[in-house]
């Protein structure tokens, strides 16, 4: 009897856990979880930083800082870095009389959409919203227009034939859109997804308003330009700012949804996943507080440390949209962060409102964390500046180039031709995994990791170390330093500021020992700062994990890896 009770226990305990991932966080059964509605704003609970898997398996990507989840202790300062901005920006602008809306007013920048690198013809490719002048009849009607680039900040707007003469791929009014470049399609006919948010105004105001009728559309191209007429699905009813990522970790197509909490803010999100692009839109629709829908659930508020509005503190900040991608290991997040004033009064002072980026950091594609709520983009409040307000998030970002990363983003003027125009597209730019970094002063301090595992062979670390030095001690699963592992062992990194950069032991050049073996690595930091770290079955380095929105030179399939393996991959 004791023997089956023990059985069941251990049945019930397995059947209360899912899906486990590639860093070893184990999903519970019911996913994506439900939380109930918050009375108040506070921090959305990210469960696995608190219980963290025994040990963690770190074959999947860079292996980043952003968030305690690898430390088991840590003595080097953590310091959180933002990008800079181009000094040429805006990058993209409306230049063209089309990207007017009939009233003149001008817009020219990705709303979510997408700006991807294509490794197939080597071209950076922006998607984004513009007026529809010549596209439809729309009072003050949106549509999108296509532009590429080959370096990412002098970008062209080819003719195509569309609508003849202009560079629309598609006519239909719109709101918010995501283009998501899909490298692990294997239907080229699908390559492309453009989930365009369409509308049709329900009343005949000389802007769209909440009597907006908003649908998702999914459509598919081959080429980003050509696009499945009526689309292949629809959502029911949902409203505007909504936006889809993929998440290659749970293999789910994800739509984020503007929702309203009424005890916090109407300004929240909602969440629905589904394996199946199709059948995600289809499934969509604005969720019902007084149902406990199957598909739909809550995510999250603006929290207690949300970004205030200097000229207007007494407005309570929301989250005005929400997109992410996977980036090496992690998922970021990016939070269009509202801060004010609505619109009837940023309108009577003609002048945007603002919202501001911020990141977040997932390791399950759920549960965000916020280490910090400083903005991550910014805002200019100067007279001319082209994101004096309402910058939004982009999809596709960030793009690899070289050791840098390229962010971009939208943002709006105070233009004194209409308070919500005046849109335009920015560039800002990072140190490739630069979001965090462990940092040292002139004396040395040193982190150690929670045991982890690899089935790689050689160490790989993004460090700036100029002036001073990086060593690394492999150490078991007990803390004891390995022999031929030790700190006295390693080659020591100095002189040095790369994003990637071999360490070895003298007599060990590689882990080839350890492999499979719970052990802790210790880093010993002066002078220096240390981005990230990861092992690679390749001496090339290549980390096996996400590139996000691509770059040149990269591997087509958006998964780091060295191209003749793909190349293998393909002929097999």
């Amino acid at each position: 009897m004791k023997k089956i009770i023990f059985l069941l226990s251990i049945t019930l305990c397995i059947k209360s856990f899912g899906q486990v991932l590639h860093n070893g966080i184990t999903l519970p059964s019911q996913w994506p979880p439900r939380y109930e509605e918050p009375t108040e704003r506070k921090e959305m609970p990210v469960p696995y930083l608190q219980q963290k898997p025994a040990i963690i398996p770190i074959n999947t990507g860079r292996q980043l800082f952003v968030d305690d989840f690898l430390l088991s202790e840590n003595y080097l300062q953590k310091v959180y870095h933002t990008p800079n901005f181009y000094a040429q920006n805006p990058v993209l602008k409306a230049d063209k009389p089309w990207e007017n809306t009939k009233e003149g007013y001008p817009y020219a920048a990705p709303f979510s959409d997408g700006i991807w690198y294509d490794e197939q013809d080597n071209k950076f490719k922006m998607w984004y919203l513009a007026g529809a002048s010549q596209a439809n009849d729309a009072k003050h009607g949106l549509a999108t227009c296509y532009a590429e680039s080959l370096d990412g900040k002098h970008w062209t707007k080819p003719s195509l034939d569309i609508v003849s003469g202009t560079n629309y791929v598609d006519i239909n009014n719109r709101d918010a859109a995501t283009v998501w470049l899909d490298k692990q399609e294997k239907d080229l006919a699908k390559r492309f997804k453009f989930f365009n948010v369409e509308y049709k105004v329900m009343n005949n105001n000389e802007h769209k308003s909440d009597k907006a009728q908003y649908q998702f559309v999914l459509k598919y191209s081959s080429d980003g330009i050509h696009w499945t007429d009526k689309g292949v699905a629809h959502s029911g009813s949902i409203t505007d700012r909504a936006s889809v990522f993929y998440n290659p970790f749970t293999r789910r197509w994800v739509i984020s949804m503007r929702y309203s909490v009424p005890a916090v803010s109407n300004r929240s999100r909602a969440y629905l996943e589904h394996p199946n692009a199709e059948d995600a839109v289809s499934l969509a629709h604005m969720k019902s507080r007084q149902i406990n829908d199957k598909y739909n659930v809550f995510w999250f508020t603006p929290d207690d440390k949300e970004k205030r509005h200097p000229d207007y503190p007494e407005v309570d900040p929301g989250i005005y949209n929400f997109d992410a991608i996977a980036y090496e290991s992690i998922i970021l997040g990016f939070y269009s962060q509202w801060q004010g004033p609505e619109n009837g009064v940023a309108k009577k002072a003609m002048m945007p409102k603002r919202n501001e980026v911020q990141l977040g950091y997932s390791r399950d594609g759920f549960h965000f964390a916020r280490p910090t709520h400083q903005s991550f983009m910014a805002v200019n409040p100067t007279e001319g500046a082209w994101n004096y307000g309402n910058m939004q998030s982009v999809n596709g970002v960030p793009i690899i180039v070289g050791d840098s990363l390229y962010f971009y983003s939208s943002g709006r003027s105070k233009n004194g031709i209409w308070w919500d125009a005046g849109m335009s597209t920015g560039l800002a730019t990072l140190r490739r995994d630069g979001f965090v970094s462990l940092k040292a002063d002139k004396k040395e301090a040193f982190a150690t990791t929670e045991k982890v595992s690899f089935d790689g062979e050689y160490l790989f670390v993004n460090a700036a170390v100029k002036k001073g030095k990086l060593l690394v001690e492999v150490l078991d699963e007990n803390g004891t330093p390995i022999a031929g592992f030790t700190k006295k062992d390693c080659v020591v990194l100095q002189k040095s500021d790369s994003t990637k950069a071999r360490v070895q032991w003298k007599n060990n050049a590689t882990l080839t020992a350890l492999k499979g073996n719970p052990i802790r690595f210790k880093f010993y930091l002066t002078n220096g700062n240390l981005y990230a770290f990861w092992v690679s079955p390749w001496e090339t380095g290549e980390s096996r994990g996400y590139t996000a929105g691509g770059g040149k030179g990269l591997n087509p399939s958006g998964i780091d890896e060295p191209q003749e393996l793909v190349n293998e991959k393909i002929s097999k």
